[in-house]
């Protein structure tokens, strides 16, 4: 199977309280092809630049088994060294998948950007 690459932005945020966060957001489709790419960028993120990320799948319009894993395996790796991991502006139609499989109520996810950067993350040890 050739191995697609997925296009990503990623910007520094910082909090009012001078918290770093990043913020990334994927282009395309998030599926077997590319998900491991994008484990790998959310991995290093987590482990060199922040524990707090947000991922704003506005621009996924596709999502499947292995794009999920990759989120869940994100949210795992902050929480391990006490980060947030928050999913904002769902495509519409990714947004079925995260609901279908009830993912909607593991993820924190956000409606906008700024909703998922304001509360990130009050009260948590950096």
């Amino acid at each position: 199977m050739e191995q697609k690459s997925i296009h990503m932005e990623q910007r520094t945020h910082t909090t009012q309280d001078g918290k770093t966060v990043i913020v990334l957001t994927p282009t395309g489709r998030l599926d077997i092809t590319t998900a491991w790419q994008f484990r790998l960028k959310l991995q290093e993120c987590i482990s060199k630049l922040s524990h707090h990320v947000v991922v704003n799948l506005g621009q996924v319009n596709f999502i499947d088994s292995s794009g999920l894993t990759s989120l869940v395996a994100g949210m795992r790796d902050a929480d391990k060294v006490r980060g947030s991991f928050r999913i904002c502006n769902v495509h519409p139609e990714a947004r079925l998948v995260f609901e279908v499989t009830m993912m909607d109520s593991v993820f924190e996810i956000f409606e906008t950007e700024e909703e998922a950067l304001e509360g990130v993350p009050r009260g948590i040890a950096s």
